[in-house]
């Protein structure tokens, strides 16, 4: 059953995400939703003046069906089995808080857009704000897991084996959270990439969710792969919608619900290497110029830097997301050797 439910689950994501973007992207035109282009990226991209954002809302109402779809078939169908099993119970709590913790930090990226879009002030948030909201965000879901017992401060690092941590477990999880919800959404610079990224690591995720036999995590690592998927037929280049601060934290935070929700959130150091890789430079890049004045590279993120190198977008998504297959099929790899 639960096989089956991880390709209906899949489906129902991209079917739905696909959908509303043939309904909402008119309805984002309509309201003057567009992208305001500062200087976040190279001068061309002034062109893309205009074209709606926000669309992050197709993915993550995709993607919050088709797990409340999985999540209450296989309800239905254990009660009429007679089967209450606590471990499945367990996992049924995890999927659904990193669900919630997800929609939460849209809320953030949302807040941020409708400050930008509709009251005009190209700032949105500001970092304090929005670093003060984010950690609140976090706290509140590592204490949801410590309260369904879905949280252990043993660290699991394949291939090695495991660390007790103790006490030091809750900040290197919070530096996790906020860390790399961040890192998606700056991920999120050139038609396509963070769609597409995020698409390979969710597909990883199946496999490794499998792996360890968390068929719920699976589950909503197969929303999030359907989720992508229906959103990038709008969001390829050129991109006819833009996901925008909405879609890129509601990402960012199913990225690490993932990891936490098989226990070995370290393992997103190296199957999210894009996401480190994009704000590694971005932190590089500061430290660098503070230091010496000069750019090491031609602008940050560094997708803009292989862009104002010649790379055209299509061909950066397509090497990034390759990257992202490599460190997440390696990631797969370790965990299946521990």
């Amino acid at each position: 059953m639960e096989g089956y439910m991880t390709i209906i689950v899949a489906a129902v994501a991209f079917v739905v995400s696909a959908t509303m973007g043939k309904l909402m992207i008119p309805f984002l035109r309509r309201l003057k939703f567009g992208q305001t282009i500062n200087d976040i990226g190279p001068t061309w991209h002034k062109s893309k003046q205009g074209t709606p954002t926000m669309g992050g809302l197709l993915f993550i109402i995709g993607i919050t069906a088709a797990v409340l779809v999985g999540y209450l078939t296989l309800i239905i169908s254990s009660n009429r089995n007679g089967m209450t099993d606590p471990a499945v119970s367990l996992q049924n709590r995890r999927m659904l808080a990193g669900l919630i913790m997800a929609l939460a930090f849209a809320f953030i990226g949302f807040t941020d857009d409708y400050i930008k879009v509709v009251k005009k002030r190209n700032l949105g948030l500001t970092a304090k704000q929005k670093i003060v909201m984010q950690f609140l965000v976090a706290v509140v879901y590592l204490v949801t897991l410590k309260l369904v017992g879905g949280l252990s401060t043993v660290l699991i690092v394949p291939p090695f084996g495991e660390i007790e941590l103790g006490i030091f477990y809750y900040p290197l999880a919070m530096i996790i959270i906020i860390g790399f919800v961040n890192a998606v959404n700056l991920t999120d610079g050139i038609d396509g990439l963070a769609g597409s990224v995020t698409f390979v690591y969710a597909v990883v995720f199946i496999v490794i969710s499998a792996i360890v036999g968390f068929d719920r995590n699976g589950m909503l690592a197969a929303a999030l792969a359907g989720g992508c998927l229906g959103f990038l037929i709008w969001n390829f280049y050129p991109a006819k919608v833009f996901m925008g601060d909405t879609g890129s934290m509601f990402l960012g935070g199913m990225v690490v619900a993932l990891a936490f929700g098989v226990d070995m959130p370290i393992i997103i150091l190296l199957a999210g290497v894009i996401y480190l890789v994009e704000a590694f430079s971005v932190m590089i890049q500061v430290f660098f110029y503070k230091l010496t004045g000069k750019r090491l590279f031609k602008m940050s993120p560094i997708h803009h830097h292989f862009e104002m190198s010649g790379y055209s977008e299509t061909k950066i998504v397509v090497l990034f997301s390759a990257v992202a297959l490599i460190g997440g099929g390696l990631t797969a790899l370790f965990v299946y050797l521990l």
